[in-house]
Parts: structure tokens; C-alpha cells; sequence
């Protein structure tokens, strides 16, 4: 598979599409949220894009409560988490407030001025 000149764009793109987008190895089978050109399991450039589920496990959590920027004063206080999604790669986004480490979430996708954003939340509970 080509990759994009810009792999992020690949990224950010699939965010506007409702899509969580990771590349994985054909070589090895590593899943990487960071985009890249190479493998960062094996260095691998047999690169492909795949949609991921967007279910994981919340591995950190912050709540903001200074903007880094205009633009997100309209959103504070907003949590910010790490996830580790199912598929194994580790991607940071936005949480509904009372998300916490060790909950279960299931991405989801926000615009914020202009751009794509994920957005998890509580996965329910099985039933």
C-alpha cells in the first residue's frame, strides 16, 4: 500500500470521515497510532491503513482547566485521556467528564472549531 506524503493527514481525515484510523505492520503485525512511515516495531515500511474499533481502556486522565489556546476556553474544564485501544496502540482524545482510569470507553468523534476531534466515552455494560 502507498502511504500518504503526510500520514497524520491520513489520520486526521479518517476523524472526518467518523473513522479512527491506526496503521498497522503487514510485516509484523505492530499497531501504531502515531503515523509514521515505518514500523516502530520492526522498521518495517509494509504500512497499511486499517479502521480501528475504537473500544480500549482509559489509561490516564487529566482535567484541563487553562486553555493551551483561544479556541478551547469555550470547552473547559474538558478531560483529556490516554487509551489504550483493543487493537494495542495508545491514542490520546478528548472524555465526557466523570471518565476515569480503568473505565471502559468507545470513541467518538467531535468538531471543534473546524477540526476533528475523538471523543470517548462509558462503554455500557454488557448485559
Amino acid at each position: 500500500m502507498t502511504l500518504l506524503a503526510d500520514p497524520a493527514g491520513h489520520f486526521s481525515a479518517g476523524l472526518a470521515l467518523g473513522a479512527l484510523r491506526l496503521q498497522r505492520c503487514q510485516a509484523c503485525g505492530h499497531v501504531q497510532a502515531v503515523a509514521g512511515f515505518a514500523c516502530r516495531g520492526c522498521s518495517s515500511t509494509a504500512l497499511a491503513w486499517v479502521v480501528a474499533g475504537g473500544a480500549g481502556m482509559v489509561q490516564a486522565a487529566s482535567v484541563v482547566a487553562r486553555a493551551p489556546s483561544d479556541s478551547f476556553r469555550a470547552l473547559l474544564p474538558y478531560t483529556l485521556v490516554l487509551v489504550r485501544l483493543d487493537e494495542g496502540a495508545t491514542v490520546m482524545g478528548h472524555a465526557l467528564a466523570g471518565v476515569q482510569i480503568g473505565d471502559r470507553v468507545q470513541a467518538g468523534f467531535f468538531q471543534h472549531d473546524g477540526v476533528w476531534l475523538l471523543r470517548f466515552a462509558p462503554q455500557p455494560l454488557s448485559q
